[in-house]
Parts: structure tokens; C-alpha cells; sequence
């Protein structure tokens, strides 16, 4: 019995041996390897197994943990629910979107490599996520790194083992076309131009790109929201499926959505600092004190559910900013106190915070709610709160109109000065006078901002020699995502070949002037002075702003006059003021105490501006020459 155990274990050392001893040819190697089945795993589990956050750019970094995040699971893995085709995300800052779309892309690339496309607002933008974010990822992740192939990629376009990726911006027809896609992600598509030069929407065309993979595509949309007409709001809209996420009640256990109207304050709180200190957040059944200690326990125990379902092909997901593991309560009551006597960060709170659209209430303007701007300084009279002075000039063929804009805290506003001027000479000794508060103070234009779209060599030429306080400008014909961008006045032969010329997103600054004139006068309020005459009045209300469709079907919030012979030039020039401030930074002032007046610089400056006599009645008042 002993020698057969001895000889069957001699036989089996034998086999072991030689099965040590087979070489087995590379490409064998290889094709087990691809053939081998993935693991089974969701896009959460899969993140919570291999995905590392870099250090750059995430504020925890390390291991992945969905758990610091529970609602993302139920948006990444709905990527892994065959009924869905597309996803929608509705999304604030700060809930970590951004890094659930990366643990998809990783997903992709590990577990089900398909050619993917990846659209972000811009060409820049796509450049930056993909250095900074993409490759980062890659690097620190094994499985990634090892399907990766380096020497093939570029920048925008990534090669892997069985697939590619292709970053592109909205802005960029020529990177959304000729390449079949079954992944297609999109990034804050409410920033996307409303059409890719003269190709249609660049969200059209990079679906066009789909179309090869009828029956097992997926389209990921994500973005934080701007107006109800946007894009990503109109998604959500026609969503098959419309899901919020509910959490419990830490003393009642009774579930609901995470709504801004629950956080409650201090009555007595008159700053932004105190609402903060005593802000929490009740529960709308049993109306307890659920404080930011509760709320991790909330949001595990937390869970999605359908508040419209008339499918699962386009399901949709909505987060506010209350949900963050990393925003307080107080924050958000912070953030509001802060901003709701301000309408564009008002604005920012609803959008960007809450993820909710802004609607443009603000939009109807008319004279008289202009005329009740008056403040009590009367005309050229700089007001005791103002710090800082600029102007608008808007060009016609044989004349100009102007306006002067003084500037305090806030953004607080008062139009001192407005007219008519016929020459360039004009123009300059305007913009050079002396203009003096009530306590004897000295102010000049610091900036003023010139209308290049007609005579426009005559506005190179009179910028450049007067550079040091004018600018030129031009009105965008596309919506801008800033409110201006810059460029460079390439003209040859011209004297300000190299001179910046700043593009204006006119329909930006007049949301800006409506939002503020419907504030009663004080503290960021758009004033003008006492006596203010109606033309001017009638020209600022000139326009109003209606939704248009374009020729690819989209609807969009634009500015037009209101008749075909309104006038609206006084508006054009506050627009131009608007922007002058925006570059000399009046975001930013604070109040400033009042030096005494400096006699000396007013006569200076009186006699450098004698070569007009002010007494010779050329001084414009109320929009004329006298």
C-alpha cells in the first residue's frame, strides 16, 4: 500500500514538472488575456476598487470611497442598467459630478473599451481636463495605465487596448465629426455654444456620431443649470424618469429631498456671518433640529426615487448643494444672505447652489422705473459713496453719444453725466474734465470704453493716442460664457496695431443694468441723477428680452429693441460703462473714506483742459449742446 501512495505522488511530482517546463507561445498569452471576461462589476464598485483621486485636484485624496458620496452610486450605475440609454445629471457645484464622470471613462477603459467621446465646453477646457484630470487618473491606476498606450495618444485623443477616446470642445465642429462613437459624454452642456461655427448644435452633432451603435449606446449629459430654456433643464424636463434623492429624518425617520426653504436661521440675523453661526436645517414632518452632524448617517441611508416615470429609456437625476458632504448648512445661509440683494450672484446661488434655472424676472424695463432711479445728487455731482468713474461712447457716422457712470461698494451705480458730442476733440475734453463730490473731492474717468463697430479706424486711431484712459470695444454677434474676452487689434498700417480690443457680450451687461434698476435706491442699485431727462430714460428702456429660435431649433433668451426705430444708444453706452468697471475690477471695491479736497488738482487739471472754455455755454446738458 505504501509503494502504490509513493508511486502515484512520484506521478504526480512528474506531471507538475513537466506541466512547469511547457512554454507556451506570447500570442497565446496574449489571446487568453483578451479573451479573458471582465470582472463583474458596476461603475461604483468598480471605483470603490480601483480609482485613485489625485492630489491636485481632489481635496481628499486617495482610494476612492463612494461612501463619502452616496448619491453618485445610483447616477454612475444607472450606466450599467441596459433599459437606460441616456443619463441626465442636474447638478450644482461642489457634489462631486466631475469625478463621477472620470470613474465612468475609467470604467469604460478597464471593464467594456468601446470608442467614447468626451465634450466639454471648449477646445481649452478639453486640453486642461485631459493633462490634468484624464492622464492623472490613468497614471495612478494599474489596470488603466496597462491598457494605455502612450507613444500612440495625443492629447485630445487618448489610445487604449481595443478602444480610443476623443476629448473635444462644443466650440469645435471639426472635433465632434467623421468618428463613430458608442460612449458619448457630455460636460456642462449649458455652456455650450448654441451652434459650433456654421454646423448645427454641437450636441446634434456629436449624437450624429452614435448612430453606428443603435442598440447599445450610452449618452451621459451633465451640467449646472442657467435658464429654463437651457439645455440641460430642457433635458430634465422631457426626462422619461425624473429622480430625487430622499433621505431620512435622523427623529422621525420620515423621507424627503434636501430643499433650501428647511434651512432656517436666526430672525435676529442681520449679516451673512450670523445667519451662518445659527443656521440649521427642519425636518418638514416632525419640524426637528437636524444639524450637519446628522447629515452623513442621512445620506447613506438615502436613496433615489422616481417623482415622474413614464419610462427608463433618458432617466434623469437632480442634486442640489445641501446634499455635499462638504457644505455646511450655514454655508448655504451664508451663500444667500450674501447674494440676495445682488442679482447676478443671486443668480450664481440659485444655478450653481440650489441647481435650479434662473427666470428672468428682471428682464421688462420701462422710463419710469428709470426716472424713480433719481438720486439726490444733481447732474456732474459725484456722490459721496463713489470711488471710482467711467464712460461709454457710442459711435454714429457724424456724431456721439456718452455716458459717465461713477462707481461705489457693491456695485452701487450713478449715471453723473450723459449727452451728445460732435467731435473726437469733444469727446476728449469730456473725458478729462474735473468732476467733483460734495465735499470738494476730485474724480476723472478712469476708464472709458469706445464703440469700434463704425468709423472704427477713427476709434483705433483716437484709443491709441489716448490709451491711458480709452479703450476700444465691439458687440459680439454669438453669446459669450464671460462677459467679455479680449483680442488683438491686428490692423496693418493702423497706430493701435497690438492694442487690445475688448468683445462685449452686450445681452450680459443689460441683464445686469434690468436686474439692478428693479432695486430700490441704495446699496447696489443702478441710479441716475436728479432731474434725469425722459429721452435718456426712454433709451434704456429701449429693449427687452424675448426667446427666439434659431435655425437649429433651439430657443434662446436675446435682446432686441423694441420697435424698428427705437432708439437705444444711451443703453449701448451703459453697457460699454459696465464693461469699463468690470475691467477696472468695481466687483471688488470697498467702501473708502473720504480724503480732503485738493484744490490744487482741480485748477491743474481745469487749466489742462483750457483749450475749450467751459463758459462759452459747449458744456452738454440733459442730452444737448447748449
Amino acid at each position: 500500500m505504501l509503494s502504490n501512495n509513493s508511486a502515484l505522488m512520484g506521478y504526480t511530482k512528474h506531471q507538475k514538472a513537466r506541466k512547469q517546463q511547457v512554454d507556451w507561445p506570447t500570442w497565446l498569452h496574449v489571446a487568453l488575456k483578451i479573451l479573458k471576461p471582465p470582472e463583474n462589476l458596476t461603475v461604483s464598485q468598480w471605483a470603490d476598487k480601483y480609482r485613485i483621486l489625485d492630489a491636485k485636484t481632489s481635496a481628499e485624496p486617495g482610494p476612492w470611497r463612494t461612501a463619502r458620496t452616496p448619491y453618485l452610486q445610483g447616477i454612475m450605475d444607472a450606466f450599467n442598467d441596459p433599459e437606460i440609454e441616456e443619463i441626465i445629471f442636474v447638478k450644482p457645484t461642489q457634489v462631486g459630478g466631475t469625478e463621477s464622470l472620470q470613474n465612468i471613462v475609467g470604467y469604460i477603459i478597464a471593464q467594456d473599451p468601446s470608442p467614447t467621446l468626451i465634450v466639454y465646453p471648449t477646445l481649452e477646457l478639453a486640453e486642461y481636463t485631459s493633462k490634468n484630470r484624464i492622464q492623472p487618473m490613468i497614471n495612478l491606476c494599474p489596470i488603466l495605465l496597462e491598457k494605455y498606450q502612450d507613444k500612440e495618444s495625443k492629447i485630445l485623443e487618448l489610445q487604449f487596448e481595443g478602444m480610443y477616446i476623443v476629448l473635444s470642445g462644443a466650440n469645435s465642429p471639426a472635433s465632434l465629426a467623421s468618428r463613430p462613437i458608442r460612449y458619448l459624454l457630455m460636460d456642462e452642456v449649458d455652456k455650450y455654444p448654441a451652434s459650433s461655427g456654421k454646423e448645427a448644435d454641437p450636441r446634434s452633432l456629436a449624437r450624429e456620431r452614435t448612430k453606428t451603435f443603435a442598440h447599445n449606446k450610452k449618452i451621459f449629459q451633465t451640467s449646472t443649470p442657467t435658464r429654463k430654456n437651457g439645455p440641460i433643464w430642457q433635458e430634465w424636463e422631457n426626462a422619461d424618469d425624473q429622480r430625487r434623492y430622499y433621505v431620512p429624518c435622523p427623529h422621525c425617520g420620515h423621507y424627503q429631498t434636501l430643499r433650501f426653504k428647511q434651512i432656517k436661521w436666526s430672525e435676529s440675523a442681520k449679516t451673512p456671518e450670523e445667519a451662518q453661526a445659527t443656521a440649521y436645517y427642519e425636518c418638514e414632518q416632525c419640524h426637528g433640529i437636524i444639524t450637519d452632524g446628522h447629515k452623513p448617517g442621512m445620506l447613506r441611508a438615502g436613496r433615489w426615487e422616481s417623482e415622474k416615470k413614464a419610462g427608463t429609456r433618458k432617466t434623469a437625476f437632480h442634486l442640489n448643494a445641501l446634499y455635499s458632504p462638504w457644505v455646511r448648512f450655514g454655508d448655504v445661509a451664508y451663500e444667500f444672505m450674501r447674494s440676495k440683494d445682488i442679482p447676478e450672484l443671486l443668480m450664481n446661488f440659485v444655478n450653481s447652489w440650489l441647481a435650479e434655472p434662473w427666470e428672468q424676472t428682471e428682464a421688462k424695463m420701462n422710463a419710469e422705473l428709470v426716472l424713480e432711479r433719481q438720486s439726490e445728487y444733481e447732474e456732474g455731482v459725484v456722490p459721496d459713496e463713489a470711488i471710482l468713474i467711467t464712460a461709454g461712447v457710442d459711435v454714429q457716422k457724424d456724431h456721439f453719444y456718452f455716458t459717465i457712470r461713477a462707481w461705489g461698494a457693491f456695485m452701487t451705480s450713478w449715471n453723473i453725466r450723459h449727452g451728445i458730442a460732435w467731435t473726437w476733440d469733444e469727446i476728449e475734453y469730456i473725458m478729462n474734465l474735473p468732476y467733483q463730490d460734495r465735499h470738494g473731492n476730485v474724480y476723472q474717468v478712469n476708464l472709458c470704453a469706445i464703440d469700434s463697430g463704425d468709423r472704427t479706424d477713427e476709434v483705433y486711431e483716437f484709443c491709441a493716442m489716448n490709451q491711458e484712459w480709452a479703450i476700444p470695444v465691439k458687440g459680439s454677434s454669438n453669446p459669450l460664457v464671460p462677459r467679455y474676452k479680449i483680442s488683438t487689434i491686428d490692423k496693418a498700417g493702423s497706430k493701435a496695431y497690438g492694442m487690445r480690443l475688448y468683445i462685449v457680450d452686450g445681452h450680459q451687461y443689460k441683464d445686469m443694468i434690468a436686474g439692478r434698476l428693479k432695486r430700490e435706491n441704495g446699496p447696489g442699485s443702478w441710479m441716475v441723477y436728479k432731474g434725469c431727462d425722459r429721452d435718456y430714460a426712454e433709451q434704456i428702456c429701449s429693449e427687452e428680452k424675448i426667446i427666439e429660435r434659431t435655425k437649429n431649433g433651439l430657443e434662446i433668451e436675446v435682446w432686441r429693441p423694441k420697435g424698428s426705430h427705437v432708439a437705444n444708444h444711451y443703453l449701448d453706452c451703459e453697457v460699454y460703462a459696465a464693461l469699463a468697471a468690470d475691467l477696472l475690477h468695481v466687483r471688488y471695491l470697498q467702501p473708502e473714506a473720504k480724503k480732503e479736497p485738493d484744490t490744487n488738482k482741480v485748477q491743474q487739471i481745469e487749466q489742462q483742459n483750457n483749450f475749450i472754455n467751459a463758459n462759452n455755454n459747449w458744456i452738454p446738458q440733459k442730452g444737448r449742446w447748449l
